[in-house]
This record gives structure tokens, sequence and C-alpha cells, in this order.
């Protein structure tokens, strides 16, 4: 895969080190998160070619400026890209932006800013106001449980619908769903919020342009994950919406996101948009975990949750085994009362992994 980036050679000062010693099993392959999944050969190879020389810093790269021009051929010519360094904090700098200071955010009991972040929304003082769904979906039926109380002091104002795309279950919006949302919140006054962790995955699900269920479907900001799709501490923040945009680099700096040697991260997202390869990467993830569905849909004692539409596996097994099973075999339990699991497939989960994994599974379960 080539990269529109060129490399620059390293100071006479600078010789190979000594080798690191390997402390893990490069071979080894895990179905708990794709999180653990390392990075793409092009990812890395990207970060070494930015590497050499002095180059301005804090974002004032030609790697920086190429990459928001590319960013803009995917969301749009209003899109403005403000890379950052974790999940968390895009999500936590998108949702300050869009919310004043007295406003709510409004998004599902299973959403990530809720459920993984350590309560760092609620830390900087964006109040959520939660809906429990089936799917992790939220619907207008749903948000009018908590979209309401305007003019009340004694409520927390809602300003703000966080959705995620895809979701904490593995499930899809269509981009006719998202539209509805962006239609409802701006009916309101509010503003809608895109937690895109596994955007890619989405996309190559819906095999539609990303712009379709983002700019053209009324979203005002993504968050644009990148790690969990073969990339290394690389995240951002796509602004939609211009009132959004004023705010965000006073918020990056504020929140200890802004990186120094932003040319890294840049470098990291022209790897993977160079030629789709962000698509490729992340519907053989969505391929694998269909595969791994399809497998264990016949194995007596797993039952399917739900149809799978991404990367993200869900299944009942014997609850009483389900702690035992994850970490023979390395997965996370959803709901141990349930017995519910989860298996995510990652970029680099081969079918041969899946093969092994479903082998463990049976021979396990049958004991």
């Amino acid at each position: 895969m080539n990269i529109e980036i060129t490399s620059t050679t390293t100071g006479a000062c600078c010789q190979d080190g000594p080798a690191i010693t390997q402390l893990h099993d490069i071979n080894a392959n895990s179905f708990a998160s794709d999180n653990y999944a390392g990075a793409h050969p092009s990812v890395i190879d990207a970060i070494g070619r930015v590497n050499g020389g002095h180059v301005r810093s804090y974002g004032n790269d030609p790697y920086t400026a190429t990459l928001n021009d590319k960013i803009k051929v995917l969301f749009g010519d209003q899109a403005e890209f403000f890379p950052v360094l974790t999940g968390t904090g895009a999500n936590v700098i998108a949702l300050q932006a869009l919310a004043a200071r007295h406003e709510s955010i409004i998004c599902a009991k299973t959403a990530h800013i809720h459920v993984d972040e350590g309560g760092a929304p609620e830390r900087l003082g964006l109040k959520l106001l939660t809906i429990p769904t089936i799917d992790g979906k939220l619907t207008p039926d749903l948000l009018d449980t908590e979209a309401w109380g305007w003019g009340d002091q004694h409520r927390g104002q809602p300003g703000v619908i966080s959705i995620t795309q895809t979701t904490e279950l593995g499930t899809l919006y269509t981009p006719e769903e998202i539209a509805i949302i962006a239609e409802y919140a701006h009916a309101r006054g509010m503003k809608l919020h895109l937690d895109g962790a596994r955007l890619a995955n989405a996309a190559a699900a819906l095999g539609v342009p990303v712009r379709a269920f983002t700019t053209d479907a009324g979203v005002d900001i993504v968050t644009f994950g990148t790690s969990k799709n073969g990339a290394v501490l690389a995240e951002g923040i796509v602004v939609l919406t211009p009132e959004a945009e004023k705010a965000i680099p006073y918020l990056r700096k504020g929140s200890s996101q802004l990186a120094s040697k932003m040319r890294f991260i840049s470098a990291q997202y022209l790897a993977l948009l160079e030629g789709d390869l962000w698509l490729q990467l992340a519907g053989h993830a969505n391929e694998m975990a269909s595969d791994l569905a399809k497998q264990v849909e016949g194995i007596p004692g797993v039952k399917l949750a739900q149809p799978v539409q991404a990367n993200a596996v869900f299944a009942y097994i014997d609850p009483a085994k389900a702690d035992a099973l994850a970490e023979e075999l390395g997965f996370y339990v959803w709901d141990g009362a349930s017995g519910l699991v989860r298996w995510m497939t990652s970029w680099d989960t081969t079918p041969e992994a899946v093969d092994n994994f479903v082998d463990k599974l049976k021979e396990s379960l049958s004991q």
C-alpha cells in the first residue's frame, strides 16, 4: 500500500538502539476487544516515514494540513478535523463544544460516555441523561422520556443528543435513523454528537459513504476513532457545525489532548485513508465476526443474542461457565447473570483464529 507522504533521513547521531525484549506471544489472538490488536504495518511505516528532521509542532505541520483536506473529501467542505490522543478525550471535547454550561447530554444507558469513561463527561460538568434501550439505539419515542423540561430551572436543560455508531451492543444506525434523530434534536434546539469509535466498521457494514450517515444526515460533530482499526493513539474530532469549531482548540489544550508532535497522529490517518485501507480493515473485521457467528450458531449451549451487524458477536452461554471460559479463551462477560458474552473481531483476525476459537469453545462447553 503506497502512502502519500515522504520520508526524511535521520541524523548521523541516531543509530539503531538495543532491541526491546518481546514480552508477549505475537501469534496470540484474542476476541475480547479490538483494542487488543496491534497497529497495521502501513501505520507503523507511516510513523517512520514522517520521522527525522524538525517539523513545526502542535498541528502546524504539512501532514496535519493534508489530513484536514482529506477529511473534507470524506465529510464535506465544512468539515474541520482536530486530532487528539484518546477516544475519551475526543468525546468530552466534542460534547463540551456543543453543550452550554447549564445543558445536559441525552444518551443510551449503554453508551460508552456513560459506562466506560470513568465519569469523565460528568466530572467536567456534563450531566448525562441516560435512557435504557433494547439494542443500544435511541429513537424519538425513547428520546421523549428525557427530552423535556426546557425552562425549568430545577432540571438540567437537554442540549445535546449523543449516539454511538456502531453501538456498544454491536448494532447499526441506518442513515435514515440518524437523520430522524438529527431532525428531532434540531427541532428542539439541541445538537447531535456521534461517537464514532468504530466509525469504519459502520461505514463498511452499511456500504455507503461515511458522510451519508454523518454530514448528510445532520450530525453536528463526530468523533472519528482509528485506534480500534489499526492505529496507535490516533483519535480525532470532525466538526461539522461552525459554531462548535471556535471552542475546540482551547478545549483540546485544556483537556491535555493537544499533541505536540501531531504529525505522528496525522500520518497514521493518512496511511489508513490511502486507498480506503480503513474501510478494508473494518470490512475484514466485520466479515470475521459474521463467520464467527455462523460457526457458533450450531454449537449446543450457545445462543446468539442478536444478528451480527459489524464486528461484535453477542451470545448467551451457560452463566455457570461464562467466567471460566472468558478467562480461558479470552473474551468479556457482558452480563454474568444471564450468561451474555461479547466476542470482538479485529482488523487482524484471521479465519484460522476464528476456527481455533470455535474448536476450543466447543471442547470447553462439552465438558
